[in-house]
């Protein structure tokens, strides 16, 4: 699969084939009948039977050579499947029938939003597009991860510093988790945004330059987690938790305000460290 550019009937069939082979006959109520069974996961006929379509068109789907799918079709398999509410929304992407507002591309961060970044200090904030861009940043989020004024807006991009910053590769201390996380969230943008010749520019160069990346990337996982913990050896101010929430505003729903809090009083007492150097 190339990233130069999102071709959705091939993806289609990659990501239908993916979903069918790691479901489980038994967890389904269906025969075992694994001594008959030459790949994991479902059959084929078995997902035509329970998405009430016929096998010729789940063939032609998964060989990339079927029409665009309808909403009752697409629904159909995400039933069928299994996915969750974040692999549906992407199967929704691929075969174009989820509803969306003009693909607006978002490279600069809405002032209202910029100031409230700031504002919500000491807490630590950022600003990111779909891309996972950081377009807007306060102090405490600068000296928490690394000063971003002096980095080149190439490289002002959060997972580009989890990947390839010499430092902050070497952060988190559940690495493997926070690049999945963040690799999932990439395959949904980037289906959301098939024209966008940045992101899939980025994916390349991730996927070309970083094995764990490609590797990840290969699994197509699909989940945006708008909250969760991080775990961090800061270089100042030692080991430190912090939990995370990510927003999304109404008004501009491509760009993603994540805010940082303290896990725990021992973390709180690192930040405030961090604050007062």
């Amino acid at each position: 699969m190339t990233t130069s550019t999102v071709d959705r009937t091939q993806e289609l069939a990659a990501f239908l084939r993916t979903r069918r082979e790691r479901l489980d006959p038994r967890d389904l109520g269906l025969p075992d009948r694994r001594q008959t069974r030459r790949t994991p996961g479902l059959r084929r006929e078995e997902v035509a039977e329970l998405a009430g379509i016929s096998i010729d068109y789940v063939v032609r789907l998964e060989q990339a050579r079927a029409l665009r799918p309808s909403a009752e079709v697409v629904e159909a398999l995400a039933r069928a499947l299994h996915l969750a509410p974040d692999e549906r929304a992407y199967l929704f992407d691929l075969a174009r029938q989820r509803p969306r507002d003009a693909d607006k591309l978002v490279t600069t961060a809405t002032p209202p939003l910029a100031r409230l970044v700031t504002d919500l200090s000491p807490l630590p904030a950022m600003l990111l597009n779909h891309r996972y861009d950081i377009l807007a940043w306060n102090a405490e989020m600068a000296r928490l991860l690394v000063d971003l004024d002096t980095l080149p807006p190439s490289q002002r991009n959060s997972m580009w510093l989890c990947l390839m910053h010499p430092k902050v590769r070497e952060f988190y201390l559940d690495r493997e988790r926070v690049v999945r996380e963040g690799i999932a969230h990439l395959r949904a943008a980037w289906a959301a945004h098939p024209d966008d010749r940045a992101l899939t520019d980025l994916i390349a160069q991730f996927t070309a330059g970083n094995e764990d990346f490609a590797r990840l990337w290969a699994e197509r996982d699909v989940k945006v987690s708008g909250r969760g913990r991080k775990e961090m050896r800061h270089p100042e101010a030692g080991v430190l938790a912090v939990q995370f929430e990510t927003l999304r505003p109404l008004q501009d729903p491509d760009q993603l305000l994540v805010i940082y809090r303290a896990a725990d009083a021992a973390s709180q007492a690192a930040l405030d460290r961090l604050r007062r150097s």
